[in-house]
């Protein structure tokens, strides 16, 4: 009787394995239909890792290594990431922090004493929240980083007070390299080598690759003329998709900062806003999400970390088309068992144009004649397509038209807890507080699970705020 009960339970269980395989194997399955769609409709060529419960699913290339359009892509080949590459920076002051080499609080003179006099005002935390207020580099002239220290060293007058506001631009991301350097007595390249990428095992990335580098994929635009591989100020982060993936696993971890100092960083000062690790949230001492996408002339790169699901989405692409966002959303969908929509065109992209010269009313009567006569070929099944025109009408100034985008876009999806989310973030754009409140608490009433919706409501309900 005891042999029948075990011979009954373990087959029980080879049927239960056999199932969750047969599960994985249909979510891949899925995964790659919707991602060759994408790229056969020209949406999207570049390299793409999905892992759930810590293992990775699925890892391809699709696309071409440069303008010519004649070498596949393989996994092998590495991607600038944009933005994303300031991480190591970010990372890098923290990692400073934590063996007490400097506090959050130290000013900028303390370490880069010939700048002038504003450098007293700044502290190393503004220049990771871009509070400082320090202007863009002037990206007409300046050419190298000395050009650029130079500029700084004319600069007469901050574009504001520090901590009083937020400008998110490259200067700020300037310093923390050179400070970096003055601490450590090496260049940022190299800390970044030997303290980073080697502690995380990233042994195939490379910071500031040239022409000589081997399988470095090339951006291109949609002419097929090609990027050059530099820019004016230096120290970015070249990576391949298992590197990124080991990256996103060492800030998952703590392994290279404590759980505070990633805190610190991956925290915004205010809500739509960016930090040093992009955005994201925790529990205490755990991560939750870890959120970021950059942009390099025509690379493009997005990283979705969900870490209690051991779940990671890494795009890269080296042909800039559209949001990389939509292809997470469809693939955190197929991943959880939802619904989720087949790629489509951009409306944006498409009429970018038409978009510039239209007032927000005029340009949602297109988008319903649209919808009438090419509803195949573009997005109109989910929220998507008119969150990312109210996001670039929020990019160009445009406020009030982003609003009214983001208005009629909660009339369309009203169940999506993400338009509201979006309509919250332009109210506080706006400093409409209450407006605010208002829609990111239906955010949250329709996705309960939204720690960073809890996050902002608490945040603005704080007096003062």
């Amino acid at each position: 009787m005891k042999k029948h009960a075990e011979f009954v339970w373990l087959c029980l269980c080879i049927v239960f394995i056999n199932n969750a395989v047969k599960a994985q194997t249909t979510k891949v399955e899925k995964i790659e239909a919707y991602m060759t769609r994408a790229h056969e409709l020209g949406l999207f060529k570049g390299n793409i890792l999905v892992a759930d419960d810590g293992k990775v699913l699925y890892e391809t290339a699709m696309g071409f290594t440069g303008a010519s359009e004649k070498t596949p892509l393989t996994t092998q080949y590495r991607f600038h990431i944009g933005s994303i590459a300031k991480e190591f920076d970010a990372v890098a002051l923290m990692m400073l922090k934590d063996q007490g080499k400097l506090s959050l609080d130290d000013k900028v003179s303390k370490y880069l004493p010939q700048l002038p006099a504003w450098a007293n005002t700044i502290t190393i935390k503004n220049l990771l929240q871009y509070t400082s207020g320090i202007p863009d580099v002037k990206w007409k002239t300046v050419k190298t980083d000395a050009d650029d220290m130079a500029d700084l060293m004319q600069l007469k007058k901050l574009d504001f007070e520090p901590g009083s506001s937020y400008a998110y631009n490259n200067n700020n991301v300037f310093l923390r390299r050179r400070i970096i350097e003055k601490i450590t007595g090496i260049t940022f390249n190299q800390f970044v080598e030997q303290k980073i990428l080697a502690s995380s095992g990233m042994n195939n990335s490379v910071v500031d690759p040239g022409d000589d580098v081997p399988l470095m994929a090339r951006a291109y635009n949609k002419n097929h003329q090609q990027d050059p591989l530099t820019v004016p100020i230096s120290g970015w982060t070249a990576v391949t998709l298992d590197d990124f993936y080991k990256w996103a696993q060492a800030i998952a971890d703590f392994k290279l900062i404590s759980p505070q100092s990633t805190k610190d960083i991956l925290i915004p000062v205010a809500p739509g806003k960016q930090a040093g690790l992009g955005g994201g949230s925790m529990d205490g001492d755990k991560l939750v999400s870890h959120i970021h996408d950059g942009t390099a002339y025509n690379y493009q790169a997005l990283l979705v970390s969900d870490a209690p699901k051991g779940r990671t989405v890494i795009l890269l692409t080296n042909s800039k088309n559209v949001s990389l966002y939509q292809f997470n959303t469809a693939i955190q969908a197929i991943l959880d068992g939802q619904p989720y929509t087949q790629p489509a065109k951009s409306i944006l992209i498409s009429f970018q144009n038409k978009l510039d010269s239209l007032t927000a009313d005029q340009f949602i009567a297109f988008y319903n004649d649209l919808k009438k006569t090419n509803a195949a070929e573009y997005g109109f099944d989910d929220e998507n397509s008119l969150n990312e025109i109210g996001y670039y009408l929020l990019g160009k100034n445009r406020m009030t038209d982003a609003i009214i985008v983001f208005e009629y876009n909660t009339k369309l999806f009203p169940n999506s807890w993400n338009v509201f989310d979006s309509l919250g973030e332009a109210y506080a754009d706006k400093g409409d507080k209450q407006k605010a409140l208002l829609n990111y608490k239906k955010s949250v009433q329709l996705n309960p699970n939204s720690q960073s919706g809890k996050d902002i409501i608490k945040k603005l309900e704080q007096p003062g705020n």
